[in-house]
């Protein structure tokens, strides 16, 4: 396989360290040595040529090749088996819906929220059980580096140069979950976004950090799910009154309540959807009133319509808690879902 990237000598592992540490290459982390034998077998197991353009960035033009993206998934500690993950999902950010650029640039501090499905969860090990937004597998956490690695090599989004994020949030190292299919009743989430059932499938979004919620007081479906929207409308206080795509992640405890009242996700979604509001008003209770003026009785919502909320079932068997991960800048950036190793809307 013909490689085309610059080579570097280094004596050592700890020379190699040294070498992408002073040259700016990583995420302050140690990495990988990408070999090219290492580059080269991630991109044997994707069946894809080094040369294979995956994307545009539209704003500054700049192509994504496999060959650097691969580089940068062996640098995060991917194995070839998670290389297809990462190759869909950054297709996926290239997607001029994501908005990529104003996702990366912004001084809000976003990170991308990367979602599993399908069977592929089982065949690399990704977790969706203990610590499911934390380091619950190998898979998940060198995904979601793979993802922030690069975007820094590649498209050059460095904190103080294109990053021009004010705080940032721990998920701009990784931030990658994966469905608990198997121990829930709920469609997941790629197919209830139009990817056929059995299918592997990412899908990412353009995330703030994730807001921990719990309720260990009820089994009743509304009370539990009345947390989860109470946080909302706190984002809608404190962060943007603009609506977008939102997440939550819910956990088999709070999970079970719901599955057996037969609530769906729909079911789920068209609650929250009406719950998750405020008056402008409210802004005035937070030290915004400057911003109400005549407006106040205006009524914003987090989700323009149900379909905006990803239900994510995920997290430890026990233990009423979940978790509402808010959008970046409302709708000016939308969730992208992309089927792995396959195209489901191409013509025959």
């Amino acid at each position: 396989m013909h490689l085309t990237s610059k080579t570097h000598d280094a004596e050592d592992i700890f020379a190699v360290q040294e070498l992408y540490h002073a040259n700016g290459w990583t995420d302050g982390l140690p990495i990988v040595p990408p070999t090219r034998d290492a580059v080269a077998a991630c991109l044997d197991w994707a069946m894809t040529p080094p040369e294979q353009l995956i994307g545009v960035e539209p704003v500054r033009a700049q192509a994504v090749t496999a060959e650097k993206l691969a580089i940068n998934a062996v640098m995060a500690g991917c194995l070839p088996m998670h290389f297809p993950v990462v190759l869909t999902a950054f297709e996926a950010m290239l997607d001029e819906r994501f908005l990529l650029h104003g996702a990366t640039a912004s001084t809000g501090g976003c990170a991308v929220f990367v979602v599993l499905n399908g069977p592929i969860r089982r065949e690399i090990g990704a977790s969706g059980g203990f610590n499911a937004l934390g380091n619950a597998s190998r898979a998940t956490a060198v995904i979601g580096r793979a993802l922030r690695l690069a975007l820094i090599n590649i498209l050059d989004v460095r904190p103080g140069q294109i990053d021009r994020s004010t705080l940032g949030h721990p998920g701009k190292v990784t931030y990658c979950v994966a469905e608990d299919e198997e121990d829930s009743t709920w469609l997941p989430l790629a197919q209830a976004r139009g990817v056929p059932p059995g299918a592997a499938a990412v899908t990412v979004m353009a995330a703030g950090a994730p807001r921990q919620i719990m309720n260990e007081w009820t089994t009743e479906p509304r009370e539990i799910l009345e947390t989860f929207a109470a946080e909302m409308r706190a984002n809608l206080r404190h962060y943007s009154l603009h609506a977008g795509n939102y997440a939550i992640v819910v956990p088999k405890q709070l999970r079970e309540h719901l599955q057996r009242a037969g609530w769906s996700k729909a079911d789920v979604a068209d609650f929250i959807h009406e719950r998750a509001r405020i008056p402008r008003r409210e802004w005035a209770d937070v030290g915004k009133g400057a911003v109400v003026r005549d407006r106040g009785d205006s009524i914003y919502p987090a989700l323009e319509s149900p379909g905006h909320l990803l239900v994510v079932a995920a997290g430890g068997p026990a233990g009423g808690f979940g978790a509402v991960i808010p959008p970046w800048l409302g709708h000016k950036s939308q969730a992208v879902t992309r089927a792995i190793g396959a195209c489901v809307d191409c013509a025959p």
